[in-house]
């Protein structure tokens, strides 16, 4: 596609950030999110049909959630209306709907776009549920944040949820291109600047997928190269002259938990450099590592138990081993636990076995514990009339009583079910053992 840069909506006031100045008037000028504004993708349909329908967006920083709400008001007639939960309160809230109101008595609809719609609270999101299902509103939400965990479920009933994805590479080198195109049309009085490849890919990588960020580093950079009066910028005077930014991180949010997710199912599915991958993530973009630690001990207990009970050990002592030595030498102690128990034997037979005790005994009548199992005298059991003779399991072959009841009366079950794997496989056939010696015991 040919690019005009008088196309965007830039007054010439540097004032203003190069962002807004760059911000497309039109869906085809919008850079990613092919699979949702493509032809034949559910926002442009919904937009060509002039069907709009109230919807979340939810992507990560810069994925272009308020470019494409603020290009609904362009292709289709109604009423935009824009407010921030960061920002707004209940008068805001009242504000939109009586604006709403009063461009329905005129005829028309009206978009409501709320950005960080997470920011509103419970009360605040079921303001709009009524005006959303009277079709009032056509609400449009954008979120950093999972609306499974932070939209109420009953607005969340009434939306469609959309996923917006990072930009590409590619996406994020378009956006480079017109932001520099713009720079030097706008500094026109000034030598063109150049940026080589390999500076281009440093911002690029700095920008961690985020358009909003490759725009401003590239306005932050051309200004710096103006004051220094080089027309080549090159990846050297970048590097020396620019640190690398951080890497995207929302600790507690949305973002930080998938990458905590990633990292638990990667060791869980037995592969130790997905793992290290993301335990790097973490730890580069600022996790706090004793969280990561207990999140290990979790992993140990839920997906390897008794498979390889060392790895409980591992994953406790490598939190232990931190708090000696701090970081960085710690973390190699966190990466070591990774490693091994993302090489371990896996069996969830423990927890699951766990829950079904515990959801068994939820839903039955409280039990008495039987005579030979209480912790009272022989003298006082007899008396009551519930004595039954104890038998010492290291007093028999194999410290085992055959045939002997530990249950209340009226229950046997059965919730443990070892697995054919790692430690599990040698537990598996001792209880087959022992079963074969009640089996005996009953048959005498």
């Amino acid at each position: 596609m040919n690019f005009d840069a008088s196309y965007f909506n830039q007054s010439g006031n540097k004032c203003i950030p190069l962002a807004e100045r760059l911000r497309p008037k039109n869906l085809d000028d919008v850079i990613g999110q092919s699979h949702l504004i493509g032809i034949n993708k559910p926002i442009r349909i919904a937009i060509d049909s002039g069907k709009l329908h109230s919807m979340i967006m939810w992507g990560p920083p810069g994925a272009g959630k308020t470019t494409i709400a603020r290009l609904f008001s362009n292709d289709i007639d109604f009423e935009f209306l824009s407010i921030s939960a960061v920002l707004s309160g209940v008068k805001d809230i009242r504000d939109a709907i009586v604006f709403a109101k009063n461009a329905q008595l005129n005829g028309k609809k009206t978009i409501l776009f709320i950005d960080e719609i997470h920011g509103f609270n419970r009360s605040q999101q079921d303001a709009f549920l009524p005006h959303v299902e009277n079709g009032l509103l056509i609400l449009i939400g954008a979120t950093t944040e999972n609306p499974s965990f932070e939209i109420n479920s009953s607005l969340l009933s009434r939306v469609k949820v959309y996923i917006l994805n990072h930009l590409s590479k590619e996406d994020l080198s378009m956006l480079l291109s017109r932001a520099i195109i713009i720079l030097n049309k706008e500094y026109a009085e000034h030598k063109n600047i150049y940026i080589d490849e390999n500076a281009c890919l440093n911002i690029i990588s700095m920008a961690d997928g985020d358009a909003r960020r490759v725009i401003n580093l590239t306005e932050i950079v051309f200004e710096s190269a103006l004051v220094s009066k080089i027309n080549l910028i090159t990846s050297s005077w970048l590097k020396a002259n620019f640190s690398r930014d951080c890497r995207m991180f929302d600790k507690g949010g949305g973002f930080f938990y998938d990458q905590v997710s990633a990292l638990h199912k990667s060791i869980r599915g037995s592969d130790p450099n997905a793992a290290l991958y993301w335990l790097a993530s973490l730890l580069t973009s600022g996790a706090d590592p004793m969280y990561i630690a207990r999140r290990l001990m979790r992993i140990a207990v839920e997906d390897i138990g008794m498979a390889d009970p060392r790895a409980i050990d591992f994953s406790a002592n490598c939190g232990r081993i931190y708090q000696c030595l701090g970081s960085p030498e710690g973390e190699l102690a966190l990466a070591n636990a990774v490693v091994y128990m993302s090489c371990a034997a896996k069996s969830n037979s423990v927890y699951n076995a766990f829950n079904l005790a515990c959801n068994y005994v939820k839903t039955d009548s409280s039990r008495a514990v039987p005579g030979h199992l209480r912790n009272s005298s022989k003298e006082f059991t007899r008396k009551s009339g519930v004595y039954r003779e104890y038998k010492y399991a290291h007093e028999f072959p194999n410290a085992y009583v055959p045939s002997e009841d530990y249950f209340p009366d009226e229950v046997k079950e059965q919730f443990y079910f070892p697995t054919d794997y790692g430690l599990e496989h040698k537990i598996k056939q001792k209880i087959a053992f022992l079963k074969r010696l009640d089996i005996e015991e009953n048959s005498k």
